[in-house]
């Protein structure tokens, strides 16, 4: 039984296609054709505000040398976006919930936070590992421990993306399986079931949204002790 609940974290397919393939093909249609003019009509003006704000959020932090990561951080969070939303789609997964993904997009953007960092102003970066004032005889200790806070810094981004989408995931999947046991033998309580299934897929659409924004805000924190 509990096998069943870990079946949605696998991809399906049909006629050998995946089927997450196809979903990633639908924000397509919501892009604008290519036009003499920038502004086309209502939809092309709403997603510029949409992509404008939140350009605008990550760079608030960021010193003026980190603007020019806007692009690939502003790419992430609209890519991190739609894999989340569209993994709540029926008979689709989401791959943010593969910890082997999360970790490839999270460890080699922390490593090229660092490498700037050691590039740029080599010894406020290692200074970073050693508080001023500390004493004497906590310094290797102390270094040692934010050595080792440094270093679970990409695991940390890759662990709570995954943990927070597969516990939602798996919560929708209990409840809906709940809804349609209980269905023929207690219908009101089936409706209540239901009734906490819709609302738990509200929240479910709003940690999607959240975690994509706090993966790249992490990232540009990290980029900021760096520059």
């Amino acid at each position: 039984m509990n096998l069943s609940f870990f079946d949605q974290f696998s991809s399906p397919s049909f006629l050998g296609i995946p089927l997450i393939l196809i979903s990633l093909t639908f924000p397509a249609l919501l892009l604008p054709s290519l036009e003499n003019r920038w502004i086309t009509n209502r939809l092309s003006t709403l997603q510029l505000w949409f992509i404008n704000l939140i350009t605008k959020q990550l760079m608030m932090p960021l010193h003026k040398k980190g603007h020019k990561w806007a692009l690939i951080l502003t790419s992430l969070m609209i890519f991190l976006l739609l894999i989340n939303l569209l993994g709540l789609l029926p008979y689709t997964f989401t791959p943010t919930t593969q910890l082997s993904m999360n970790l490839a997009l999270a460890f080699p953007l922390w490593l090229a936070t660092l490498l700037t960092g050691l590039r740029n102003q080599p010894s406020a970066t290692l200074g970073h590992l050693l508080p001023e004032g500390t004493p004497t005889p906590l310094i290797p200790a102390l270094i040692l421990i934010e050595t080792t806070s440094l270093l679970i810094r990409p695991l940390a981004l890759g662990v709570r993306l995954t943990a927070n989408l597969t516990a939602g995931h798996l919560l929708i999947q209990l409840i809906s399986t709940a809804t349609t046991v209980l269905f023929s033998t207690m219908p009101a309580v089936s409706l209540l079931t239901l009734l906490i299934l819709f609302l738990l897929t509200i929240l479910e659409v709003a940690v999607a949204m959240i975690q994509a924004y706090v993966f790249v805000l992490l990232l540009s924190l990290y980029l900021q002790e760096n520059i």
